[in-house]
């Protein structure tokens, strides 16, 4: 095994086809063909499947490229910390729940360290994908939830693929709702209040469980429910429907606009918000920044 070869396998991945992986990493299509079979054969593996329209990861090969992405990482800070040279683009990914602060702070590090070459991700996800995508190093951090629900399940999962987490702030409940809204005029809302409107959630896919939702007390019973995938149309829908969703309360007017206004919950519950990140590996300068950049701003 060389580093050569997990990166090539890694470069693969992420592409999703060979020939033009071979072409990013300036090689001929069977020499990485033939690069990826010597890795497979000597760990006795399956990394790839192929096919006409490219490449699918198996079970064992999307495990493996977690460890290769974490040998890869470990290579680039030695070289950075010997060197003193970053190697190509600037490279970083987030992987969180719907919090506007988290994108703040992304825009921010951006403008602060993106330099003249880099390829940032921010990615607004569910609750499970963000777990999934720190534990094999798609990202380098995560941001999610605890309260007295989820917390248990939750940390089980961080903890079955070796990851931590870390509380930035604790929030309690609040109501995100459009300024119009018949509810806007109340100081604090109750569940009563909200009982006549739509309840807005987050898609959470196939791992649909109550403890991965994004928001808190999933399982009081909703007459009027709406499931989207991204906050653009959780906010349009919030706006023209008279909705609501519940939430940390958290919310920036510069990203967001005025339209939205957070009330107050009168439950007897909270949000632990926090950070996660591989238990094994030290987290980059970037990563470093980032964290530092959301505790500024929360």
């Amino acid at each position: 095994m060389t580093l050569k070869q997990l990166q090539y396998i890694v470069t693969v991945a992420d592409i999703g086809n060979i020939t033009e992986a071979a072409k990013k990493l300036f090689i001929a299509q069977p020499s990485l063909t033939a690069s990826i079979h010597e890795l497979e054969k000597e760990y006795g593996i399956t990394i790839f499947i192929r096919s006409n329209k490219g490449v699918e990861i198996t079970p064992e090969g999307d495990e493996f490229l977690g460890y290769a992405r974490q040998v890869l990482e470990q290579a680039n800070l030695i070289d950075e910390r010997y060197t003193g040279k970053q190697k190509g683009k600037q490279r970083f990914c987030v992987s969180a729940q719907h919090y506007s602060f988290a994108v703040e702070a992304f825009v921010e590090l951006l403008k602060a360290c993106g330099g003249d070459k880099y390829e940032f991700h921010m990615r607004e996800t569910q609750t499970y994908d963000i777990i999934d995508d720190v534990a094999h190093l798609r990202s380098e951090i995560g941001i999610l939830y605890l309260n007295d629900f989820n917390e248990t399940v939750i940390r089980k999962t961080l903890r079955d693929n070796d990851l931590t987490f870390t509380r930035l702030f604790q929030a309690k409940p609040h109501v995100f709702i459009g300024k119009n809204s018949p509810l806007a005029k109340k100081r604090a809302l109750s569940l009563d209040d909200l009982k006549p409107y739509p309840r807005l959630s987050y898609e959470q896919g196939s791992h649909n469980s109550f403890y991965f939702s994004e928001e808190i007390l999933s399982t009081v019973d909703c007459d009027k429910e709406l499931i989207v995938c991204d906050r653009a149309t959780l906010f349009n829908m919030l706006i023209g429907l008279n909705g609501y969703t519940i939430c940390s309360g958290v919310i920036s007017e510069e990203l967001n606009g005025p339209s939205i206004v957070a009330k107050p919950l009168k439950v007897n519950d909270r949000m632990e918000i926090g950070y996660i990140l591989p238990g094994n590996i030290p987290p980059s300068q970037l990563t470093e920044k980032y964290i530092e950049i959301i505790k500024k701003l929360v």
